[in-house]
């Protein structure tokens, strides 16, 4: 299991233009960068770097305000040798009234696994969010075929909400989840935490996560896990 993520990015395709002057307001393809550190990569309650620090990047690619996708990577520590993540990403995120969508594909990969581990996998998202005030609601679920470690069918549901408080750098965010997984226990996992904008690109996020059952010792215990992102 691994994170998301879950960081997002752009779909590459090519619209037409409308005129000279649409084009500078609204380009057809515009590029995010982000590099951060972490003092734990956690990644649905589980930690990925066996309580050891984390050092990530992506790159987003976006289209207008439909399309996304990209790549993020981050170092890992599963015990077995195996040392890099990488996840492939694309989607699309279409918007009804006030309710924005978000319909994507997820690979998860990953460098130096054992011969036969099979951790490589891929992850259908469904997303919803909606705005509520200073604060978004939003609800998802993630479908796998043959979830990481060939452990079969896997699905993930997910609550969260995100909220900037009001003339302040401040910002508070959550997130309620339950895993299941044809062979391996299924959990319920959930974190809040308190985001500050020390920059317009340098954010800082210091996060509360647990686990329900303590179904895989250490790996799952209460944490807190402090970051730094820079975005630009």
């Amino acid at each position: 299991m691994r994170t998301l993520k879950l960081a997002l990015a752009a779909t590459v395709a090519s619209l037409a233009f409308a005129g000279a002057a649409q084009a500078q307001e609204d380009p057809p393809i515009s590029f995010a960068f982000n590099v951060g550190a972490a003092t734990e990569y956690v990644f649905r309650g589980i930690t990925q770097t066996d309580e050891d620090p984390q050092i990530f990047g992506g790159v987003d690619a976006t289209l207008g305000s439909m399309g996304y996708a990209g790549v993020w990577v981050s170092n890992v520590d599963f015990g077995n040798g195996t040392d890099l993540e990488y996840d492939l990403y694309a989607g699309i995120k279409p918007t009804v009234g006030a309710v924005t969508f978000d319909l994507g594909l997820i690979y998860y990969g990953y460098v130096d696994s054992p011969s036969g581990s099979n951790q490589d996998y891929v992850e259908a998202k469904v997303a919803a969010s909606v705005p509520a005030g200073p604060a978004t609601l939003g609800a998802a679920v993630f479908y796998s075929p043959e979830f990481f470690g060939d452990t079969g069918d896997a699905w993930y549901y997910e609550a969260n909400f995100s909220a900037a408080i009001p003339e302040t750098k401040f910002s508070v965010s959550g997130a309620l989840g339950h895993q299941t997984v044809d062979i391996g226990p299924d959990y319920t996992t959930w974190n809040f935490g308190v985001g500050f904008a020390l920059t317009d690109n340098i954010g800082l996020d210091v996060r509360y996560w647990d686990t329900g059952g303590n179904k895989f010792g250490t790996l799952g215990d209460e944490r807190i896990v402090g970051g730094i992102k820079l975005a630009w």
